[in-house]
């Protein structure tokens, strides 16, 4: 059954899911229905927690909307400690890039052989 078959998963989750490498109902089974959540937000896709429930329900070959309240909000619960850990999006990733050069002790040429300070455009 690839992932455009599964229950409750229409062609937009469908084409998420598969670029997650999430192909079958098997592949879903192994992975679970949070770390195939979290695997398609990691991915830069925008889920709400249907996504989360009809997972589920393909997973229990129900609708969605029959799995159980509390094993939904248990579902919600996970996905957002998971979500929690994920770096914040509106963070740089890393610092600003600086670029250090050394000068060499004993002739005060640059180390990386660099021209020498007389070079035009150095101070």
């Amino acid at each position: 059954m690839s992932a455009a078959k599964l229950r409750n998963v229409g062609p937009k989750s469908a084409a998420w899911l598969r670029q997650v490498g999430l192909r079958t109902l098997d592949d879903l089974r192994r992975a679970g229905p949070v770390d195939a959540y979290m695997r398609v937000r990691r991915a830069g896709f925008r889920p709400s927690f249907n996504l989360l429930y009809a997972l589920e329900g393909a997973l229990l070959d129900c609708h969605w909307q029959d799995v159980p309240e509390a094993r939904r909000q248990q579902l919600v619960a996970e996905a957002e400690a998971a979500i929690a850990l994920l770096p914040d999006p509106r963070r740089p990733a890393a610092a600003p890039v600086t670029t250090t050069h050394h000068m060499r002790e004993d002739d005060d040429a640059p180390a990386s052989g660099e021209p020498d300070s007389d070079a035009p455009g150095r101070e």
